[in-house]
């Protein structure tokens, strides 16, 4: 059966001039991109607890939550539920520990990954069948350093290649605008060819 193309697109994040460019805020990175490729200006709905901007071209909403990253869902049932917008109908955008910097990873459905974001969104919309694009930002290695990890920046290397993956991202979003999910998600979930050394 068919997916239908993405109606919603939420980058996960937190609000706040000191969260902005720390390894949690990558889906936030994601979206803003996006925004400016899409022509679509955000602003900030109090209705959606967040800020939003709707591309009719694409016919897609694009929303950043600003209720803090453990409280995503509010926002996203908000808007959700006032467009009647079902959850296969959504793509969240997050960062993913368990994938280097540099990859990604296109995904329906599934675990949630300890992720407080996707724990709030599943549990406000009752379903966990909604679309995920994984943004690789790595394992500081330690479980307990987990939380000071992602409230960091990354280093100047990983920020390159986390810059570089949001860049694929980019170039498969008129394959999930169009709702060619595997096209997509074939192209995305490709590991990227190791830089070539100079002689």
């Amino acid at each position: 059966m068919a997916q239908p193309a993405p109606k919603l697109i939420v980058g996960l994040g937190n609000p706040g001039a000191e969260y902005t460019e720390t390894r949690h805020n990558a889906g936030f990175w994601f979206c803003e991109r996006l925004a400016q490729d899409l022509g679509v200006s955000l602003s900030h709905e109090a209705r959606f607890h967040g800020y939003a901007g709707r591309s009719r071209d694409a016919n897609v909403w694009l929303l950043l939550p600003q209720t803090f990253m453990n409280k995503s869902g509010q926002s996203v049932l908000a808007l959700a539920h006032f467009y009647r917008i079902l959850p296969d109908e959504i793509l969240v955008v997050h960062d993913e520990l368990d994938i280097p910097p540099g990859q990604l990873r296109l995904k329906f459905g599934g675990g949630l990954g300890g992720h407080n974001g996707l724990k709030d969104i599943a549990s406000r919309l009752s379903s966990q069948d909604y679309w995920r694009l994984r943004i690789g930002i790595g394992h500081p290695g330690d479980r307990n350093e987990v939380v000071n990890f992602v409230l960091n920046r990354p280093r100047r290397e990983e920020q390159t290649e986390i810059d570089m993956a949001i860049d694929r991202a980019l170039l498969a979003w008129p394959k999930i605008a169009s709702g060619d999910w595997n096209a997509a998600t074939q192209y995305i979930n490709a590991r990227p060819a190791a830089p070539k050394e100079k002689a």
